[in-house]
């Protein structure tokens, strides 16, 4: 219930530490595993953006407000990383509305630095007409990030060099190799996946995006979807009834070890430790972070 004192997260870490973000004054946000983390959101830590920034700043491109450059967050990010860009006039966004974050940047900027997901940024922009060669990778282990100077004047998009470990597993060859063994079969993937998995398939979208692409087909209608094999294990059960079969773009393909953290047995432990009066795993972000984390969600949830 919204009025609850506690919210016990299901799910990972950033997520939880959003739902603290967004709770009511006294409200208790509990994850039942502290393991239940994203690789994708470790890979932009909060000293490693800010010596990016402080770098694009030192080459002119911006000021510590963000007047050159807009930097948008995937939700799939630290609280810390979402403060970064609500303090200097960026925002958060989902795979389903990053293409509106985008034109809400270049709105106000000629540059966007995305974070923490090199393959949502490469294939957002590129679907909204932005070439590869206005985009350019930041590696936070690379002096300058890998990049001249001059490739970062020119360029219209920075990407940070992230990804997730799932989706990055799909290759080309996956798709050319399920066409090969089941002609006529439609394949669509999240835009996690690499630019070149996603120039192969046949659609792409966010998880509810490729739930739609599936319930809007024909009744026969063979699927191979590149997500996480969980999602698509629920896809092919519930759209077998309508006589349409989904299947993963990889067998091979591996789980989110992190994302498939919380058991049971961790939600009831966290359960009877609230019912004894023992706070366990709790979720607090600090003050000032939830403070912009708060504007930059704000902001997000205000794009269409």
């Amino acid at each position: 219930m919204a009025d609850g004192k506690y919210i016990v997260f299901c799910g990972v870490h950033f997520m939880a530490e959003s739902a603290d973000i967004l709770s009511r004054p006294g409200q208790v946000t509990v994850l039942p595993d502290l393991n239940a983390g994203c690789s994708m959101a470790d890979m932009a830590e909060i000293t490693q953006v800010e010596n990016c920034w402080e770098q694009l700043i030192a080459a002119g491109l911006t000021d510590d407000a963000g007047e050159g450059i807009t930097p948008i967050t995937y939700m799939n990010s630290t609280a810390a990383i979402k403060a970064f860009c609500g303090e200097r006039r960026g925002v958060v966004c989902t795979s389903s509305n990053a293409s509106g974050a985008f034109k809400w940047g270049f709105a106000k900027t000629p540059k966007i630095l995305f974070l923490p997901d090199q393959h949502l940024g490469r294939n957002t922009g590129y679907a909204m007409g932005i070439p590869l060669s206005d985009m350019v990778v930041w590696d936070p282990f690379m002096i300058n990030g890998g990049v001249t100077p001059e490739r970062l004047r020119a360029a219209k998009v920075i990407l940070w060099k992230g990804h997730c470990s799932v989706h990055q597993r799909f290759l080309p060859e996956h798709v050319d190799n399920v066409r090969a063994k089941y002609p006529g079969i439609r394949v669509i993937v999240h835009p996690e996946c690499r630019w070149e998995v996603c120039q192969k398939a046949d659609g792409i979208g966010s998880t509810e995006g490729l739930l739609k692409l599936i319930r809007n087909s024909p009744a026969e209608t063979m699927f191979a979807v590149g997500t996480e094999i969980h999602l698509v294990n629920r896809m092919g059960k519930e759209f077998a009834a309508q006589g349409k079969k989904v299947i993963t773009l990889d067998d091979s393909g591996c789980l989110c070890t992190t994302m498939f953290r919380i058991s049971p047995q961790h939600l009831c432990w966290a359960l009877e430790n609230l019912a004894e009066g023992n706070i366990v795993n709790q979720i607090k972000v600090k003050d000032d972070v939830k403070h912009w984390a708060r504007v930059a969600l704000d902001r997000m949830l205000e794009i269409q």
